[in-house]
């Protein structure tokens, strides 16, 4: 190709090809560039987990709860523990989503609900995917209903 026959649609084929790639370049899904993403910690039943929260706003309307230390956290289903939150979140630009997986931390907006997934699971009406998990899931395995803490890690 010669400097003739570039046209502006080449032009802007490759800078929207450029913001791709460096869109999926970034180690942090869903934050403004130069942002710091939000860590909380997660704790019951002597474990410990970090999770990176989204940059949404149900993830912000969540971290202003923080800390959290009188949770609860308990099965449900076969795929995830819950814990129910003191009031509910807001739900302002929540809908379809996907790349659900285990290790996803999720609100669900009818019940006013934490949902920690340690299995595979499809979007639903009212979930809101608040984060994900930053290192296995393993901890979510261990059947029963403990406390559970969440904080902020600076």
């Amino acid at each position: 190709m010669n400097a003739g026959s570039i046209t502006r649609r080449t032009i802007l084929r490759a800078g929207l090809l450029a913001t791709v790639t460096l869109g999926l370049a970034g180690t942090t899904r869903g934050y403004a560039q130069g942002s710091a993403p939000m860590k909380i910690g997660i704790s019951f039943n002597r474990q410990s987990m970090t999770a990176t929260l989204e940059d949404n706003p149900s993830a912000h309307d969540f971290a202003s709860l923080l800390p959290l230390d009188d949770l609860s956290i308990d099965n449900y289903a076969d795929n995830e523990k819950i814990s129910y939150l003191p009031r509910k979140l807001t739900q302002e630009g929540s809908g379809p989503f996907g790349d659900e997986r285990a290790g996803d931390l999720c609100y669900y907006a009818p019940w006013g609900n934490l949902a920690f997934f340690y299995a595979s699971y499809r979007w639903s009406r009212g979930l809101i995917r608040l984060g994900r998990l930053d290192g296995g899931c393993e901890p979510l395995l261990i059947r029963g209903k403990f406390p559970l803490r969440i904080a902020r890690i600076a």
